[in-house]
This record gives structure tokens, sequence and C-alpha cells, in this order.
């Protein structure tokens, strides 16, 4: 697939990746044939003029709430997760760079060697000059998730979407793969998101975008094109918009 043709929708973007979605059909670590396509598409879509920050989950590799489950102190458990996600910061920065594209990470904590320390100035200026820019490391805060991250960052930046990628076609009112009846979102308002507990994001990212009206697409990520479809405002079948519109079903 080549450069989308028609015109971006938006000019910059902040795309959330989960860590599961490096593990391709895997059950840990990160598929390689699946960081290269996402790096593919990345590199198509900073081709067609829109400035490209991402912030990657660690689920893949350790996720911090599930070690808190288990016994371990809550803290230590979630620096441990932000050390997963500059493993998949690293992966990326490598799958991109294949592609020719330039990139920078930058680590909420200080990890000289591999990362450039977060400066908000620095990643924007990074971005104005085509580069792109991986958040590691979260928040660098225990009891923050990336999602909190995604938001935090995407409004610092001067981002005008969240593109939170997913395994699914958007935001259902049931699980899809369980309940044959589930009925799919085509818009959402972030006040039904937090009302009826939808999984997007956690309540705090929801809440942040919505004190700044900052909006999210919901899309599915297994398929090749869509992240271009998404910036190009081309939902249809692949996603659903939280924001502050109204609630309408696809």
């Amino acid at each position: 697939m080549s450069a989308p043709a028609s015109s971006p929708r938006y000019k910059r973007i902040l795309l959330k990746l989960s860590g599961e979605a490096l593990m391709g059909e895997g059950k840990y670590g990160i598929h390689p044939p699946t960081l290269t396509r996402i790096a593919s598409e990345l590199k198509e879509v900073v081709q067609a003029g829109v400035e490209m920050a991402v912030v990657i989950g660690g689920g893949n590799i350790f996720r911090g709430v599930a070690g808190s489950t288990e016994g371990m102190d809550r803290a230590s458990a979630d620096y441990m997760g932000m050390l997963a996600t500059c493993i998949n910061s690293m992966a990326l920065q490598d799958a991109l760079e294949k592609q020719g594209c330039h990139t920078r990470v930058l680590s909420a904590i200080k990890m000289e060697q591999i990362a450039e320390p977060y400066i908000r100035r620095r990643a924007v200026r990074h971005l104005e000059k085509g580069r792109i820019v991986i958040f590691a490391a979260g928040t660098g805060n225990p009891y923050f998730t990336t999602d909190t991250a995604a938001s935090l960052r995407a409004m610092e930046i001067n981002a005008e979407v969240i593109l939170k990628a997913t395994k699914v076609d958007g935001v259902y009112n049931a699980d899809p793969k369980k309940d044959p009846a589930a009925r799919r979102y085509r818009t959402l308002t972030y006040m039904d998101v937090l009302q009826q507990n939808l999984n997007v994001m956690d309540s705090t990212a929801i809440s942040l975008c919505m004190d700044n009206k900052l909006p999210i697409i919901v899309f599915d990520l297994t398929q090749r094109g869509n992240i271009a479809k998404a910036i190009l405002g081309q939902l249809g079948d692949i996603g659903t918009l939280v924001g502050v519109g109204e609630t309408a079903w696809a």
C-alpha cells in the first residue's frame, strides 16, 4: 500500500499501541513480522505529512497490575512494567529505522545510553522535523497506566487525536467474541464510556481527554491500512470515535 492519496484529516496524532499488539498470534514477547508490518504502516502515514508520536504498553513482557496481584509491591511492579515499555519502544525504533524512518525514543525514566530524557519542547521539535517520536516508560510514575501516559503526552504535544489500536473494529456494548448480539458504536461520548464502564481506556485517561476535548479513535490494528484510514477520517467499519458529539450505533 502506498501513502494515502487524500489529504489527512489530522496533522499531528498520537498512536497508543498495547504491548499485546506486538505479539502477533503469540502468547508472549515480540513477533518480528508483526512489528515490521506496523512499522511499514507508520512510515506510510508519516510520508503522507502526518506528525506521529507513539506510546507503547508493556503487557507482552510484564504487566505491573498482574504482578501486584501476585503479592509484589505495586510500585515495584509498575516500574518493571515501565522497563518493559522501553524494550518495546527500542524494538519499534529498530523496525522503523530499518524502514528508513527517522525515530527518537524519549523516556520518562532517565536511561541516557538507550533513550533521550523526555522533554516536551524537544519532543515537539522532533515532530516538527518529521521524526517519529516514541514515548517510553509511561508517565514515569507508578499507579498510572500507559493509557494515561498516552492522554498526557497527547495533550503536552498538542496532538489532534489519539488513535487507540486494538484487535477489534471499535467499541461494542458487549464482548463481540462472546455475544453474537453485541452492537458496535459508531460514535461515543466520553461520559457514556465512563458511565457504562466500556473498555476503551482507563477512567483517568478518559477523564483527561474529556476535560481537554481530545478525541479518541478506537480501531482495528490487525487489518493493514487501517491506520491510514483512521487519519483520513474514513472510520467506516474499522472503528469508533469517542468525543464530544452524540452516541450513535454503527
